[in-house]
């Protein structure tokens, strides 16, 4: 059946039907036969409207130059086009895309007498490509800006801590402190601020998660600590206010953020520091010849900041000698896992400090980061750290 069916008629059907868009054109570039859906395409009410017509009457100069010009280099060399995806630009304005290829057409004898071509129309799945690629670059934008505003906030961050010591007579007393952040702001925050001619207050501060919300809280946490440091002395009383001026900032509905903290103070003649604690673990007491939790076994911190605004914190407070050194730190250190998921734990962080007892204050913190990462077999702490603290070297004269 199928051999009695002309070769011409199968032609015809195939244009009648397929819905891509087929064309021919003369060595001119002037179409000589197009299928019903090219023409549909195009914007033509039937194939017969668009003989004779070029790229140039149908397309855009530029969009129809270019097409032309694929066509004249077919023609010239005898190598087809395949799969080229065009933007087409209508005279009439409309846009639209296409998969095109273009091959020579050859007369009986072989010579190219033209040009015929198949185009595919891609215009929603480009549409879709271009939409993708934009969302990346809006996005690879966003990440870049992010990223820029992250670093800023990372000096910013770096400006809350330390850059200078308060500095006594013949250096009864010496400084230091080390922080580590996970990432790049995070939520740790310390400071040490001279309170008169022989007291300092030495403040830490660890809030809840990482990033950028910890690192908000640390600024919030740094204003109230310049607020109220130079009006209380009494670090429980200290606490107890820092509580209720944080209820209502990082309580908010479900999304809230507490802090732990410790803040004690020094007096630099007698040797006596006063000290209260939110949540924080213990600081550490050590001289040459011991190192052991300066809390007593009696007595107990009270709660995280911002979870209670009831609560009150109570003061302790130890007389050190001369040669004692004293230091917090926040549990970033203790908390590092190995492959195992145990702990470095605070027992561990004890037994470090014992073996680092003859060492500098930034030394040690620099040797117990470094106990903390080779049990936990990684190079940084995952979490942030952060450690503040002072050596008494000699008790102050008045």
């Amino acid at each position: 059946m199928l051999k009695k069916i002309e070769s011409s008629n199968l032609m015809q059907h195939l244009m009648d039907n397929i819905r891509d868009n087929i064309y021919f054109m003369d060595r001119e570039g002037r179409i000589i036969l197009i299928n019903k859906e090219g023409a549909k395409w195009l914007g033509y009410a039937s194939p017969e409207d668009l003989l004779g017509k070029t790229d140039l009457d149908i397309f855009t100069n530029e969009h129809g130059r270019e097409a032309y010009d694929d066509e004249q280099r077919i023609i010239k060399t005898g190598i087809p086009m395949l799969g080229k995806e065009e933007r087409e630009t209508r005279v009439d304005g409309c846009v639209t895309w296409v998969s095109t290829s273009k091959m020579p057409l050859r007369n009986d004898a072989g010579e190219i007498v033209g040009t015929f071509g198949i185009s595919r129309d891609i215009t929603d799945h480009k549409r879709a490509e271009l939409r993708a690629e934009k969302f990346a670059e809006e996005n690879r934008r966003f990440r870049e800006e992010m990223e820029d505003e992250l670093q800023m906030a990372a000096e910013l961050q770096k400006t809350f801590f330390p850059t200078a010591y308060p500095q006594f007579a013949q250096g009864a007393v010496e400084f230091a402190h080390l922080y580590h952040a996970s990432e790049t702001v995070g939520g740790d925050f310390c400071s040490i601020r001279r309170l008169s001619e022989t007291e300092v207050g030495i403040f830490l501060c660890d809030v809840m998660g990482h990033g950028v919300r910890a690192a908000l809280g640390t600024a919030i946490i740094r204003a109230i600590v310049e607020e109220i440091s130079d009006q209380e002395k009494n670090p429980g009383v200290f606490l107890t206010r820092m509580n209720r001026a944080l209820m209502p900032i990082l309580r908010q509905g479900e999304q809230f953020l507490f802090a732990t903290a410790c803040y004690m103070i020094l007096d630099s003649v007698t040797g006596r520091v006063r000290y209260s604690v939110a949540g924080h673990p213990s600081p550490i007491i050590f001289n040459k010849h011991r190192a052991d939790w300066l809390m007593e076994s009696d007595e107990t911190a009270g709660p995280a900041l911002a979870i209670d605004a009831e609560s009150e914190y109570s003061t302790h407070e130890r007389v050190l000698v001369p040669g004692d050194a004293v230091f917090m730190y926040t549990d970033g250190i203790y908390e590092e896992e190995n492959a195992d998921g145990e702990e470095f734990g605070q027992e561990r962080l004890l037994a470090a400090v014992r073996k680092n007892c003859d060492c500098n204050l930034k030394v040690l913190y620099k040797n117990l980061l470094r106990a903390a990462c080779t049990f936990s077999g990684c190079d940084d702490p995952e979490d942030d750290a952060c450690f503040v603290g002072f050596r008494l070297n000699q008790y102050l004269s008045r």
